[in-house]
């Protein structure tokens, strides 16, 4: 099944992405990942000290974002605005401490296959 990526689609899942991480649910999170997914992010080699920054399955992204919930229990993502591709969307918010975060998400049958975190002079945690 082709998902149909618009702005409409890609507003709507921003809104129920950041209500779940908001939730602090990992469940609800992780339902939106393929189980093949990869994800990078700054914040995977800060917290893992893994220089390669990068994660690759569902399971492997649940232990990190486990370990992530546990030292920043205060987390909290407020979606500033969103933009639509093709395929993919990207999320621009602002984190519990103000840091300014974009999240580029690529989708394959209803569900993200890749993504990656993209930070910049705020502090991110």
């Amino acid at each position: 099944m082709m998902l149909r990526m618009d702005l409409a689609y890609a507003r709507r899942f921003a809104a129920r992405w950041q209500d779940d991480w908001n939730s602090h649910d990992l469940d609800r999170v992780l339902a939106h990942y393929a189980e093949d997914v990869t994800f990078s992010s700054p914040m995977i080699a800060r917290l893992t000290g893994d220089e390669a920054g990068t994660l690759h399955g569902k399971a492997a992204l649940r232990a990190y974002w486990s370990t992530g919930l546990e030292k920043i229990p205060d987390l909290e993502f407020e979606v500033i605005d969103v933009r639509a591709g093709v395929d993919a969307l990207v999320i621009d918010y602002r984190n519990q401490i103000g840091g300014r975060v974009y999240e580029v998400l690529t989708f394959r049958d209803g569900l993200i296959v890749s993504g990656f975190g993209a930070y910049g002079e705020t502090p991110a945690v």
